[in-house]
């Protein structure tokens, strides 16, 4: 046993865990916590420009690598509030992180003392545990009940709430008997498999949908193995996107109102059967369960107990972590087809398949208009990015657009805000995903409004060396917005162009409002600005010359039409269409296989 400071057990318990890496803002009611860290040096730090943006940046560090958990840390009082938009786009996603907040002295908790909020009670909602640590010495033991909770079960944040004279008290820690608790994680028996595998048997046209527990389990290999052992077409939701290679035969598009595929809505429509694994039956993805669930029968497989029956009632469920679900739905089917007990499913495959090649499930990309459609920028940026970029983004018709034309071939490589979608979280993720990997291929992709709210963690990435390319698709409006006023018929508060007294004479002509090339430039990184289709690829090639060159992130800007209106719909057999389809196969993920796996 060793006598010390709460905050250093603090900090020792952290090592212990594998954290290696923070983001946060120090303040008075934190320093304690923040001198430890100052004092081990073993934990690297990234100084956000707003503490809604540290939280953002450990989503983005979790999201990128399995066993990644993201640490946040912040100040007593608005530190806290502040980060509660990241928790709860964590909580949403299933996404584990460490909130870390300083609190005023324990004496001074009920006298209104400055900066003293309730943010344990305020923050219970949006995480799987939070607490405000009244003992000094359960100060270790908190933070090892963190990383159990956060680890166990269906994943998610945790906030610890420490006053300033918890952390400076002296307690009795041993650190070097410490182990991490065991992580708990329900599996799938044999006999439910069995059950599973013989109600698949009896359908003729069933499919699978993973779910974003597919990528937490790090089960996407298995995910492929069981899809090619039953020859069974894959439907990833946009959580799961990549978990199954776009240009496999057996990827059957993705399934929703808006982020989706015309052929993917089409392949759920045509099945009689869907397994469910690891996913949550999110409306975006499945509309009214009126429409989803006519004419099909559903297992369900999710780690959550609750999730199960949440949307409607399946025929049957499975409480299981994705990854234990799978292992044995590979292991039982490879038995069955040994024995030849396993249907085969070529006919019904190659439907699926067949859409994708189809120019009637096909949206065209190919438009010269200049301003540019948007259509045509992902086109340009699947030809200029290949097979393996990792994308970031949050919300809008930029990430809507994006879900409909991109093309993604592995897990991990699509980072999404999936259900909270808050705007400005794209900037701070994409810093998060670079720190826990300085190496692979990085896009962020942002509309212009987006863009704007969280633009001053950019200088983050020039002050600690974190480049990565990020896409500004700028129509100057709050796209998805006004597309949704539509339905009121108006046109309302959601305009964001207007006259720059400071720019070009040729430049105010175009209306753009705020001029992201200077702003960007005076956060310390490069921008380029492009208006036509043909000047996409080589600004392309000058952002990730300047990336090597100057170690800052630099953005790309693509001056679009105001008013474009992308597909979709309140129902997924009442998608609408806006522009026209597709004429010939460029539209199609690149590369798709023509033969089947063996």
């Amino acid at each position: 046993m060793a006598k010390m400071k709460a905050a250093m057990a603090a900090v020792l318990v952290l090592e212990k865990e594998g954290v290696t890496q923070a983001f946060g803002v120090p303040g008075a009611a934190i320093n304690p916590l923040y001198a430890q860290l100052h004092e081990r040096q073993t934990i690297a730090h990234v100084l956000a420009r707003h503490v809604e943006g540290a939280s953002h940046m450990a989503e983005g560090y979790t999201r990128a690598k399995a066993g990644n958990i993201g640490v946040c840390i912040g100040t007593s009082g608005p530190a806290g509030t502040d980060m509660l938009t990241g928790l709860y786009s964590a909580q949403a996603d299933s996404i584990p992180i460490l909130c870390i907040t300083g609190q005023a002295p324990r004496a001074r908790l009920h006298k209104e003392d400055f900066q003293a909020v309730d943010i344990a009670a305020i923050a219970r909602p949006l995480t799987k545990w939070a607490t405000t640590v009244m003992e000094p010495a359960q100060v270790p033991r908190a933070f090892q009940q963190a990383f159990h909770l956060m680890r166990s079960g269906r994943p998610g944040p945790v906030l610890i709430d420490l006053p300033l004279d918890v952390q400076m008290a002296e307690i009795e820690f041993d650190i070097d008997t410490y182990e991490p608790l065991p992580v708990y994680k329900p599996a799938a028996t044999r006999r439910q498999i069995e059950k599973a595998l013989d109600m698949l048997d009896a359908a003729e046209r069933p499919l699978i949908v993973a779910g974003g527990g597919v990528i937490n389990a790090e089960a996407s290999d298995l995910l492929v193995r069981f899809a090619e052992l039953t020859g069974i077409p894959v439907i990833p939701t946009l959580m799961a996107w990549g978990a199954i290679p776009d240009d496999h035969p057996l990827m059957a598009g993705m399934c929703g109102l808006q982020t989706s595929h015309r052929y993917g809505n089409a392949n759920l429509l045509a099945s009689d059967f869907v397994i469910g694994i690891g996913n949550r039956w999110a409306n975006r993805h499945t509309g009214s369960p009126e429409v989803y669930c006519k004419g099909r029968r559903f297992i369900h497989i999710d780690i959550e107990p609750t999730q199960i029956g949440r949307v409607f009632t399946p025929d049957y469920g499975i409480v299981s972590d994705a990854r234990a679900a799978l292992e044995l739905l590979v292991q039982v089917a490879q038995e069955r087809r040994a024995s030849g007990r396993l249907r085969e499913r070529g006919a019904w495959a190659a439907q699926c398949h067949g859409r994708k090649a189809d120019p009637r499930y096909l949206r065209k990309t190919h438009f010269d208009d200049v301003p540019m459609k948007p259509q045509r920028v992902y086109q340009c940026m699947n030809r200029a990015f290949g097979e393996d970029v990792t994308y970031v983004s949050t919300i809008g018709l930029s990430q809507i657009a994006a879900a409909q034309f991109l093309h993604v071939y592995g897990p991990r490589r699509w980072i999404n805000c999936g259900q909270a979608g808050p705007l400005g979280w794209t900037v701070p993720a994409a810093l998060g995903v670079r720190a826990a990997d300085p190496q692979r291929k990085l896009v962020a992709l942002s509309g212009d409004y987006d863009f704007q709210f969280m633009i001053e963690e950019l200088a983050v990435g020039a002050q600690f060396k974190l480049p990565y390319l990020h896409i500004v698709v700028n129509n100057s409006y709050l796209g998805l917005i006004r597309q949704a006023q539509r339905g009121f018929d108006m046109d309302y508060c959601v305009q964001l162009a207007f006259d720059n007294v400071n720019m070009p004479a040729d430049e105010v002509a175009r209306g753009y409002g705020v001029d992201h090339v200077k702003v960007v430039e005076g956060l310390g990184c490069k921008a380029i600005r492009v208006h036509r289709p043909e000047e996409i690829a080589p600004a392309i090639a000058q952002a990730e010359a300047w990336m090597v060159e100057f170690e800052v992130p630099v953005v790309v800007e693509l001056i679009l039409e105001r008013v474009t209106n992308i597909a979709m719909g309140t129902e997924i057999d009442n998608v609408t269409e806006f522009e026209a389809l597709a004429q010939d196969r460029c539209d199609s993920p690149t590369a798709i296989a023509t033969t089947w796996p063996d």
